[in-house]
């Protein structure tokens, strides 16, 4: 598997691009969203790109708005399950700063979405940040939270090293899915019913702070960078796009705006080639 980040021109947003056939392109929004239910994928006109979230999530927490990623298989690698890999490859490619002002969706009006015990709301306020909280049946999980705003490099150093998690008995069923393909112990935590295979975790609560990277990414399919204050709890990838699609049905929540010298960044080439094996 290989896949290639490209520079992109100012205002074509994220697209990705599956060389494998005959480079047809998938653009990062939300009218592409497929499945959502262990990870959030995209398809257009039968075309499929598995588990975007965690590329997504990096482009966010790099300032990256626009990029063509190239990919040569259906899924995205999984590197070592979190967005640090991206991270740190975008760092090392640079970030070419472009003339056009970087537009934000700010905010105007708090929206509150509930399923059950499930909740998920973003309210006004003059910057990025996510809280999140979990309640996980499991001995090493139980309840935790997190609150990062998304400035002065937190994303980098709190939340694009928190890698994904997953659990020994529902590994097949999500194999049977067509997700996790490269999935396995050096890549993802692999909870057992009373701990885990391959300790030690990076953070004592990396679960949750997975979530927030998870959620980060998810929010990309605007299509642009918020400012606002999202609060969710339990919500998962379904209710991160039903969030996004809620936003994008109605334009009286937000607004576009652009903030004072600040020019909107894309990425400079780099290659990520990846074999995956459980």
């Amino acid at each position: 598997m290989q896949l290639r980040i490209l520079p992109a021109r100012a205002g074509s947003g994220i697209v990705f691009r599956r060389t494998d056939l005959d480079d047809f392109e998938v653009e990062a929004t939300s009218r592409n969203v497929a499945r959502v239910s262990y990870a959030t994928s995209l398809m257009k006109q039968g075309v499929l790109i598995s588990t975007t979230e965690h590329v997504l999530s990096a482009f966010i927490g790099c300032g990256i708005d626009n990029a063509i990623v190239e990919l040569d298989n259906l899924e995205l690698p999984i590197l070592d399950g979190s967005a640090k890999p991206f991270v740190e490859a975008i760092q090392k490619a640079g970030i070419k700063k472009q003339r056009r002002p970087r537009t934000y969706l700010r905010i105007r009006h708090e929206v509150e979405l509930r399923e059950g015990d499930k909740f998920i709301a973003v309210y006004p306020a003059e910057t990025y940040s996510v809280a999140y909280s979990i309640n996980f049946p499991h001995p090493l999980i139980g309840k935790e939270s997190f609150r990062v705003d998304l400035s002065d490099g937190h994303y980098l150093r709190e939340i694009a090293p928190a890698r994904t998690f997953g659990s020994r008995q529902d590994e097949q069923a999500m194999r049977n899915m067509g997700l996790i393909r490269g999935a396995g112990r050096e890549n993802c935590i692999v909870l057992t019913r009373e701990g885990i295979e391959n300790p030690p975790l990076r953070f004592p609560d990396e679960f949750v702070r997975h979530k927030v990277l998870d959620l980060i990414g998810d929010l990309a399919l605007l299509g642009k960078q918020i400012l606002g204050n999202v609060v969710a709890d339990r919500a998962g990838h379904a209710m991160h796009t039903a969030l996004v699609s809620r936003l994008l049905r109605d334009r009286s929540l937000w607004e576009e705006t652009t903030l004072e010298q600040e020019p909107q960044p894309a990425t400079a080439s780099l290659q990520v080639s990846a074999g995956q094996a459980f």
